[in-house]
């Protein structure tokens, strides 16, 4: 059974988070920002061009995660994240992500304690 444990990881892991026209206006609502605002500071085109996704980081991480040390990282949208990170690992996720997530590792195999 998946427990996210706030490691953050999944927001490090480089690659599109897409998103969703109708996600639009609820982030840049939550950011204090117009939907315009929005699109120029924080989207591109996906590679495949078939979508908008987030911007990253210059280290591939998602330029909404706020990072206080292990067990503490912060989504800075949390209230209105996309539905491609709402739904991990459930309906999205990435080669190897158990590896990556403790939540996704059995409770023998991970040392951190569930927050």
């Amino acid at each position: 059974m998946f427990h996210c444990r706030r490691c953050g990881n999944c927001c490090r892991w480089s690659g599109c988070v897409r998103i969703r026209e109708q996600e639009i206006d609820p982030i840049a609502a939550c950011l204090g920002l117009t939907a315009e605002e929005f699109l120029d500071r924080f989207c591109r085109i996906s590679p495949d061009r078939q979508a908008l996704s987030l911007v990253e980081r210059e280290d591939g991480g998602c330029i909404f995660l706020e990072d206080d040390g292990p067990g503490q990282a912060a989504c800075r949208i949390q209230q209105e994240k996309p539905e491609q990170c709402r739904t991990f690992p459930e309906r999205w996720n990435f080669p190897g992500w158990q590896k990556e997530c403790p939540g996704g590792q059995t409770e023998e195999k991970s040392a951190e304690p569930m927050q």
